[in-house]
């Protein structure tokens, strides 16, 4: 931890961080983590889901014995919380994903370092724990992802996570307006070794996105030479189709993660919540679901469980505790969630994860008797 970095006062909450993170930013910066694509209309449904249901209180239930242990994908984690995959952290922080890195080992918490991190693969994995999984995004060139897949293996990865829902992700309008533009500093540490590949132009009449945009977009023969290749377990975020769920589970992918790629892929896509009694209806009990968007309290985490999710995704929220205190402004948002998770599972009379099922909901329109 940095000594410099302070967890100021006012830090009550998990979402206490996202508050404060607007005097923590350069603005331009801030606009574009809080932003997603378009108008934003999927970022605010991502946290406007979470508000259709309410927790069920239960009484005389004995929850002495409580945790929130769980085994993922072969790890023995302390609480269901990931540290999503959040690319370019040096806009939060000097201190970037290695920051991040040591607040997940602190935490006992499962780290996604993502392909497009400000540092490099090998030095997140020497400032995180054991629990560290790789998200991928396909290069053009298949040795380049056969060469990060390798690397991956290399550093101690558990699992891959491939994203596939961003092929395209055109620019939040706020973050237009802000003036936001990519410092020099903050680069794509993974793929500085990678030549870019000669710009080809399109031909008179061609689409800019089917053409241009989606040449290099993964396809079903992609995911399947990937599979083959890789050595380490695949899930796959981005799923937001019970019938894309069921197709991946059949072709050998290890779990799933419900996700609108925090609003940053299709502007107007559904909130990841809605869609997570779907997916967890199709793949059926014992098959790995995750969820990615939107969640800013154990509560909001709370009613992903109860409605199908194994485990969430934590994005923006680490971003903003990384901008206001650094990798201890990291670790303490994650106790604090697990504290508010711990809450809300004992007034609900649940001790173990696994009681957290779809009963511990109401829709907030229905009122109990």
């Amino acid at each position: 931890m940095n000594p410099a970095d302070r967890i100021p006062p006012g830090i009550h909450n998990a979402i206490d961080y996202e508050l404060l993170a607007p005097q923590a930013m350069d603005a331009s910066h801030h606009a574009y983590v809080a932003g997603g694509c378009g108008w934003d209309t999927t970022v605010a449904a991502n946290r406007a889901a979470f508000g259709h249901w309410a927790p069920l209180p239960r009484l005389l239930r004995d929850v002495r014995q409580g945790h929130t242990q769980l085994t993922l994908g072969g790890l023995a984690l302390p609480h269901p919380f990931l540290l999503a995959p959040v690319a370019y952290q040096r806009l939060a922080h000097a201190g970037a994903e290695a920051a991040t890195a040591r607040a997940a080992q602190a935490t006992g918490t499962c780290m996604v370092a993502s392909t497009l991190s400000s540092c490099t693969l090998e030095a997140i994995a020497c400032a995180a724990g054991p629990a560290r999984w790789f998200q991928l995004y396909l290069q053009p060139e298949r040795a380049h992802s056969r060469d990060l897949l390798r690397r991956a293996e290399q550093a101690g990865y558990r699992a891959i996570v491939l994203t596939l829902d961003a092929s395209i992700q055109l620019a939040s309008r706020s973050a237009l307006q802000a003036g936001f533009s990519m410092p020099a500093d903050c680069v794509a540490a993974n793929l500085t070794g990678y030549p870019p590949l000669p710009a080809q132009p399109l031909a008179d009449g061609a689409s800019r996105i089917f053409q241009g945009a989606m040449r290099h977009a993964p396809t079903w023969d992609d995911l399947h030479w990937l599979l083959q290749e890789s050595r380490l377990p695949v899930w796959v975020k981005g799923v937001l189709h019970p019938g894309d769920a069921t197709a991946l589970r059949a072709a050998g992918v290890a779990g799933v993660i419900v996700s609108n790629h925090g609003g940053r892929s299709l502007d107007g896509a559904p909130a990841s919540l809605a869609r997570l009694p779907a997916v967890r209806a199709a793949v059926g009990p014992g098959y790995p679901v995750l969820l990615d968007g939107g969640v800013r309290s154990g509560q909001d985490a709370f009613k992903a469980l109860a409605l199908g999710a194994d485990a969430v995704l934590i994005g923006r929220l680490q971003v903003y505790a990384l901008a206001v205190a650094g990798a201890l402004g990291v670790a303490h948002m994650l106790t604090l969630l697990t504290e508010e998770l711990h809450a809300c599972m004992a007034q609900a009379g649940c001790a173990r994860l696994a009681d957290i099922t779809p009963e511990a909901l109401l829709p907030l329109s229905t009122t109990p008797e």
